[in-house]
């Protein structure tokens, strides 16, 4: 391998110029070694750009160099990058990140270097100003659209000419052809730093006697500058959001950075309205929707310090902030906080430990806490503020629990009778009712009535799911899709195919069919997919242009919709199918936060749940809304089973597009797998999906006891077997998902 040459540590005489170690963002697990040009001076943590091969690629000081290595062998640093250097508390969440995670540290540290572009000074662009020289005289005379121009320059901030022209009414060529008349200059101008002066004075609403005890919590966390780990305790509705930015403001107040991770985008279309109005500006916003620019502007926002609150999805975790001293982990329990591909880390818990690192306070905030989080309350490691009622008198819905054994919908319809009067009840009242359903599409399944073959995916084990609008059947795993067949390809027969199960879109077809005249709209992540076209479809809801709105997850949560009381759950057993340890909570939490949509202000809420479960834990938790008696017995439960978190598991995961070969290699590791006090290996055996995307995959699962190192353990298992080149063995560590 190239780098192996160019990087080795030969036995050589240490050499007489200064060296240094640079970590790069490729996958590599050590720093290597870089002559430093006289003349420039470079120090751990500074912005670099160094050769690799016939390359020239970023990097980061990490140090100095190990060993020093003969003058003309080591090639030198090309450039430093004009920004503070990192951080040592970022480069140490660095290297403790790739340890916990049994990930390399060039692949940690290319989270906090995703945008090699805005080591680069930002390019500046032309604005036009008042020229210095313009007095009443040459005011006389002018033409309205210049008179004009002037006037929208009045206040000495320097714009594009575009800018100018729209403020002014004019073209842009009215602009430019001031130029050399004594009336406008050229400046350059530079696109600022996203959010560089929200304001932690302004007032935000009244709050509650207590909503103001939690907010002084957390105001005195952030005043003492030590680290403190709290939950956020709070019902839907009970104005977690308002008490938590009291907090924000304390750290605004003490010139500090503050990081609000959600873990959705989708919620941050309300959020953001109610950041402006709290503190007069947006939030600087990352995730993967954003342009380029945008995240260059903001990755060097945060850098030079100059971006004060960044809200974002699990990856603004690794941004690197200059002087960071607060962060909040909204609807802390939800699984998009864990990343399942590349690096493979738990956003919330690896928050935690940014928070202890840099020894300042985290909280996490949910109206149903992952049970991870409420042992720590339990054993006092976490903090509890508490919110048990909403906000402004608003009341919880009234749980209504549909048994489907007893209350049957018609033949191939999905809505209950009961749930039929209360939406058309909702209707006649003027009021807006939500159907939700965990299932894009018009059904997951297509099978042919005469030969039962069903419609699968070519590089999955799963089925395809027909979206009827578009006459198309997809897999949502890959993304591989291909339109409906007329006929049958394993038996031929025309027009025989038929779809099993319900889809939201099939839903929506039913809903018309029982009110044809009501507003109804679908919204799910392939319905709405671009952020503009979301919050279009999120503020018509909210302005009431819909009566029934019928949605997958993207509507349970983070959403206020006044006028919305009715909450239909067509499938509320959808996620206790399979074996997953988590499967339980799961479905409590969603379907909690679906009901928590209903009811939010003056008028009450109904939330009816179709089960053929009724008596199944969650159902009577839901219905009694008792959550903390099911988090007991889902604990104990998880106490007797050994399973987290009392105790810890780790994830091994054979992957491969040669079959026989996965089979071997999980063999192989199988036989010399990790058994002994505290510590016992399951498997391999097949993934319930045992093919994605193409590959093949095998499991081993490892359980230890808390007390265990289970990386170490696992890393020297590992090494027992050689992995073939075309072999993935990956390690993931607390895994949430066993899929």
């Amino acid at each position: 391998m190239e780098q192996s040459v160019l990087f080795e540590e030969p036995e050589q005489e240490p050499s007489s110029e200064p060296q240094m170690a640079v970590l790069i963002p490729y996958p590599v697990d050590k720093a290597y070694s870089y002559a430093v040009l006289e003349g420039l001076a470079v120090q751990p943590g500074d912005y670099v750009t160094v050769p690799l091969g016939n390359r020239e690629v970023a990097g980061v000081v990490w140090g100095a160099a190990e060993d020093s290595v003969k003058p003309g062998k080591l090639k030198s640093m090309v450039v430093k990058h004009d920004l503070p250097p990192m951080s040592v508390v970022q480069r140490d969440f660095i290297d403790w990140v790739a340890h916990y995670n049994m990930a390399v540290k060039g692949a940690v540290l290319k989270m906090s270097l995703s945008v090699p572009g805005a080591l680069e000074p930002p390019k500046p662009v032309t604005g036009y100003t008042i020229d210095i020289q313009i007095n009443d005289k040459t005011r006389k005379g002018l033409s309205p659209q210049r008179q004009k121009v002037l006037e929208v320059l009045s206040d000495g901030m320097p714009r594009r000419a575009a800018e100018i022209a729209e403020q002014a009414d004019c073209t842009a060529a009215v602009v430019k052809g001031m130029l050399g008349k004594n009336l406008v200059r050229t400046v350059d101008i530079y696109t600022s730093a996203p959010c560089r002066k929200p304001d932690p004075h302004r007032h935000g609403p009244e709050l509650s006697e207590q909503q103001n005890e939690a907010a002084s919590r957390i105001s005195g966390y952030v005043e003492s500058n030590q680290y403190q780990a709290a939950l956020l305790d709070g019902v839907t509705g009970a104005g977690k959001t308002e008490v938590y930015f009291e907090g924000v403001a304390e750290a605004l107040k003490q010139d500090k950075q503050v990081l609000i991770l959600l873990p959705e985008i989708a919620l941050s279309n309300a959020f953001i309205d109610r950041f402006k109005s709290r503190f007069g500006c947006a939030p600087a916003l990352w995730h993967s929707s954003l342009s380029v620019g945008q995240r260059k502007r903001t990755w060097r926002g945060v850098a030079e310090g100059h971006t004060k609150v960044v809200v974002g999805a699990r990856s603004a975790l690794f941004l690197p902030y200059q002087n960071l001293g607060l962060i909040i982990v909204d609807e802390e329990h939800d699984p998009a906080y864990k990343q399942e591909d590349g690096v493979i880390y738990h956003a919330r818990d690896m928050a935690v430990v940014r928070a202890h690192l840099g020894a300042f306070p985290i909280v996490l905030v949910s109206a149903t806490p992952a049970l991870e989080t409420m042992s720590n309350v339990w054993s006092e490691r976490y903090e509890h503020l508490h919110l048990p009622d909403r906000h402004g008198g608003a009341k919880l819905p009234d749980m209504h629990v549909i048994d489907l054994k007893e209350d049957r919908p018609e033949r191939q319809h999905f809505i209950a009778p009961s749930l039929y009067e209360a939406l058309k009840a909702n209707l006649e009242s003027g009021e807006q009712s939500l159907l939700f359903l965990n299932r894009r599409g018009y059904a997951p399944l297509t099978l042919c009535r005469g030969c039962g073959h069903r419609m699968e995916c070519p590089r999955c084990t799963a089925w395809l799911v027909e979206h009827r609008h578009i006459n198309r059947l997809q897999c949502h795993h890959c993304g591989y899709f291909k339109s409906t067949p007329k006929d049958c390809p394993e038996c031929g027969d025309e027009d025989s195919f038929a779809a099993c199960g319900p889809g939201v879109e099939r839903i929506k077809e039913e809903v018309k069919e029982y009110f044809p005249d009501a507003r109804t709209i679908v919204l799910a992540s392939d319905t709405a997919k671009t952020h503009e076209e979301l919050l279009n479809i999120l503020n018509d809801i909210r302005d009431h242009e819909y009566d029934i709105i019928i949605g997958t997850q993207i509507i349970a949560k983070g959403h206020h919709f006044p006028k919305l009381t009715c909450v239909g759950v067509i499938d509320a057993d959808l996620g206790l199918q399979g074996g997953d340890l988590r499967a339980a909570e799961r479905t409590f939490q969603l379907l909690h936060q679906v009901a928590g949509r209903a009811g939010r202000e003056a008028l009450p809420g109904h939330v009816y749940l179709q089960t053929w479960m009724p008596q199944n834990k969650v159902m009577l938790a839901l219905a009694s809304h008792d959550r903390d008696a099911f988090l007991e017995v889902e604990s104990h439960e998880r106490e007797v089973s050994h399973m987290p978190p009392f105790s810890r598991l780790a994830g091994i995961i054979v992957s491969g597009k040669d079959e026989q070969l996965v089979l071997e290699t999980a063999q192989n590791l199988g036989k010399c797998a990790i058994h002994g006090e505290g510590i016992q290996t399951f498997g391999p055996a097949e993934a319930p999906f045992y093919r994605l995307r193409g590959n093949y995959r095998r499991r081993l699962l490892v359980r230890a006891d808390k007390n265990i190192d289970i990386q170490k353990a696992i890393a020297g298992w590992l090494a027992q077997v050689k992995t073939p080149s075309t072999i993935r063995v990956y390690t993931d560590i607390d895994p949430q998902s066993f899929l």
